[in-house]
């Protein structure tokens, strides 16, 4: 898939942000746990990824039911059988594993793709097979799958070794489901996590946590249906401020998760932005800049409530239209630097330096079109905005990838009075 872009576009209008890709995928993944109906409001219907995972749910009967005009997922697994899937099938999703525990309470046996998404450095399935062994489960690695066998789960004692978002949500899903008390040390507990807890427990799950690491699980032999809306996208949230930013736009972005981002939205104003917001909104404009630019900075991803490595790429864009030399390092993904490889394509190789855990940009370099292959999910959408923010018309190849984690993306671009070309080719 490949997108054309037409650079000087400035953006104008509203724009909504949608549920969070990270929470309602897990959502999912969760509600697979009863027999009774769960319903997702606030949901990101049009996103690629969700609907890939529904289309695996399908494959093994359950019902997965998308309504976009009312952003609702229904899903109802009281029909669901272990997957059949074939190695011809395609489910380029990261979060596969989540789908164990679900089908492992309906017939004893599990069998899942190996996980996909994006490549960003070492991210493998350890942690998982750790997890289903911890809780008395067999697993067996196979050339083109993983499967796992189990009467049940049978709680146990979690010890990560380090702290991880996909460890977490897979232990919280099948511990709510085991047999006994289970104990998880070194949980990554984060905004989207928080709500995957929220929701398990509406379903009646018993789930404590201690601090920001330590969770215990009561398992229950039954869970019921429940109705919940997932969060609003941080990460969403955050791009359309740096796109009104970068493109000199004027937007009122609603549905913003203020409470889940004041860090990142904090390090924005220590750069010279003054953003106007009430309640749920923001409004990002021209004359938020205070000074003459946006200032230089130095900063690190890392965990939450800080900026976390999703939005790495998007403080890049803020250091190219900084007045000077900006900094931005990431020891948790060190090798997430490909996409700025490629913005160099835009801006020349002396505006971006680009080493593991290392990015230095030197700002308010011109920027010239370029043709651009996206690398991964969110290095895609800021390819995207330095495309719109050089002079002439630029491509992008692979752009699937940006479809994946933004919900409705044309359609919001469009309501902003920003058109793309996107056509199917042979990435």
């Amino acid at each position: 898939m490949t997108a054309t872009v037409r650079g000087g576009q400035v953006p104008t209008g509203s724009v909504r942000v949608s549920g969070a890709k990270n929470s309602a995928t897990r959502l999912i993944a969760a509600a697979l746990l009863t027999d009774e109906p769960v319903v997702l409001g606030n949901a990101p219907t049009e996103l690629v990824d969700l609907n890939h995972k529904l289309r695996f749910l399908r494959g093994m009967g359950a019902v997965a039911e998308r309504d976009s005009e009312r952003e609702t997922v229904t899903i109802d697994a009281s029909g669901m059988e272990t997957s059949p899937f074939t190695e011809e099938q395609d489910y380029p999703i990261r979060t596969t594993y989540l789908l164990v525990a679900g089908q492992l309470r309906k017939t004893g046996f599990a069998r899942i793709p190996y996980p996909g998404g994006c490549k960003i450095g070492s991210r493998g399935y350890d942690l998982h097979v750790m997890v289903w062994r911890a809780l008395g489960c067999e697993v067996e690695e196979k050339p083109d799958a993983i499967e796992v066998r189990g009467n049940g789960f049978k709680a146990g004692r979690i010890a990560f070794p380090i702290s991880t978002v996909g460890g977490t949500e897979n232990a919280l899903i099948c511990a709510s489901v085991a047999n006994g008390t289970t104990e998880i040390v070194n949980a990554y507990i984060t905004p989207e996590i928080e709500d995957l807890i929220e929701l398990l427990t509406r379903m009646g799950a018993r789930i404590e946590v201690f601090g920001n690491s330590l969770v215990k699980v009561e398992g229950v032999p039954e869970l019921s249906g429940a109705r919940m809306d997932v969060m609003p996208d941080r990460i969403e949230a955050i791009t359309w401020v740096v796109v009104a930013l970068m493109l000199g736009g004027t937007i009122q972005i609603d549905n913003v998760p203020f409470s889940e981002m004041e860090v990142p939205l904090l390090h924005i104003e220590k750069m010279g932005v003054d953003l106007f917001r009430n309640s749920n909104s923001l409004w990002v404009h021209p004359g938020c800049i205070t000074g003459r630019a946006v200032q230089p900075f130095e900063l690190a991803c890392g965990t939450h409530p800080g900026i976390i490595s999703d939005m790495q790429s998007f403080y890049t864009l803020m250091g190219l239209i900084a007045d000077g030399t900006s900094r931005i390092f990431d020891y948790r993904y060190p090798e997430r630097i490909a996409y700025a490889r490629e913005l160099t394509k835009l801006t020349g190789i002396d505006a971006i330096e680009a080493e593991p855990g290392r990015i230095v940009t030197h700002g308010r370099a011109p920027m010239k079109a370029a043709e651009l292959t996206s690398t991964d999910l969110r290095g895609s959408m800021s390819l995207l905005i330095g495309a719109l923010a050089a002079e002439g018309t630029s491509t992008i190849g692979a752009f699937q990838m940006a479809l994946r984690g933004y919900d409705g993306l044309p359609r919001k671009l469009a309501k902003l009075g920003v058109e793309i070309d996107i056509r199917e080719t042979a990435d």
